[in-house]
């Protein structure tokens, strides 16, 4: 498996080929992709803001995550995700953006929502929208290590295809 810092060079390099500045809005990660990104010296030329909005109170004032949002599907679901990139993307300069909410543990799991479930969306200005949601394994820091990498390895992924 490549080092995130790898990971973080090359996501960089897509993103400026691209011409696209990127936002993040982090729930269970913590901020661990705006830190993996910013730990790259001259990011800046390719990353806009970080959103860390770990409380739903924090999703709706700063994301415009709605309240029936968050009532209907809970703060972990596709439906949440979707809005908190929206709303990274409406509340930055940003031109794509990733969003992430999970369980990393050991608490705060449902029978439906396990430990290690974790939502992510991306999205462009441009319309283009992908939604995911995984389930690792191990403990908090392995759940957020993997979700981490899932975010940035995604983006790549998609950039490496448009270039």
């Amino acid at each position: 498996m490549e080092s995130q810092q790898l990971l973080s060079l090359k996501l960089g390099e897509a993103l400026i080929k691209n011409k696209l500045v990127m936002t993040t809005a982090e729930s269970c990660t913590g901020g661990g992709v705006s830190t993996a990104i910013t730990d790259i010296a001259g990011s800046s030329a390719w990353f806009d803001r970080a959103f860390v909005t770990y409380s739903n109170e924090a999703k709706m004032e700063m994301l415009g995550v709605r309240e029936q949002t968050l009532e209907k599907h809970g703060a972990v679901s596709e439906e949440t995700v979707v809005e908190m990139v929206q709303g990274a993307l409406s509340n930055s300069l940003a031109s794509v953006g990733v969003s992430i909410s999970g369980i990393a543990g050991p608490g705060g799991a449902t029978e439906s929502k396990p430990v290690g479930t974790v939502c992510f969306a991306w999205a462009d200005e441009k319309g283009w929208q992908k939604v995911a949601t995984h389930c690792f394994s191990g403990d908090r820091a392995a759940v957020r290590q993997q979700a981490v990498e899932c975010a940035m390895r995604t983006l790549y992924e998609e950039l490496s295809k448009r270039a």
